[in-house]
């Protein structure tokens, strides 16, 4: 996830508005009765100003080789109305929502070492790597660590080398900017 750090923790944005995109890749999951195993999505979102304060704009991408069934349990969730707190608060910061996009969908995460890609073409691309001391360019290890937080419980920090969005709506670009690896065990 690339984000402006002060937002993540209810504070004013460092260049006055906030920018952030997310991506996924289920290992063992269900909505009712589908099961969502496998299923990779994405989300982009774009504020006018901080996180909290809401207006914000949403787009999720799906990966093209979920199955109908799989795509509309993802399409509930990110409606905002189907219970679990995260696609709630989502919902409410972010009030539009963009047509979805179903395409391919290329997530590369190795949190352990802070190493993260996600190509989805023609929509994003953006590639994480460790943080760098700038005096000697040895790898620097920061975590954060949220008991009980509503997104996940700990996250590594590293540095998003690029990123692009596409979308003219939610289109953003960023070079060495912040940048989170998580684990998410979400249930309602």
């Amino acid at each position: 996830m690339l984000g402006a750090a002060p937002c993540q923790f209810n504070a004013l944005s460092t260049h006055g508005h906030c920018e952030a995109i997310a991506a996924w890749d289920i290992h063992d999951g269900y909505y009712g009765k589908t099961r969502l195993d496998g299923v990779r999505f994405a989300r982009v979102y774009v504020w006018p100003g901080a996180v909290h304060q809401g207006n914000g704009t949403r787009l999720i991408i799906i990966d093209e080789k979920a199955k109908a069934e799989q795509r509309m349990a993802l399409l509930a969730l990110e409606s905002g109305t189907q219970g679990g707190l995260y696609f709630e608060i989502f919902a409410a910061v972010c009030p539009k929502a963009l047509e979805p996009i179903f395409a391919s969908i290329t997530i590369k995460v190795d949190r352990e070492r802070r190493l993260g890609r996600v190509l989805i073409p023609d929509v994003l691309e953006s590639r994480i790597e460790p943080i760098r001391n700038p005096v000697t360019g040895e790898e620097h290890r920061a975590k954060i660590v949220l008991p009980g937080g509503f997104e996940y419980d700990e996250a590594e920090n590293g540095n998003t080398v690029s990123l692009e969005v596409k979308p003219f709506a939610v289109a953003m670009r960023h070079t060495n900017t912040y940048a989170q690896l998580n684990a998410f065990d979400w249930s309602n």
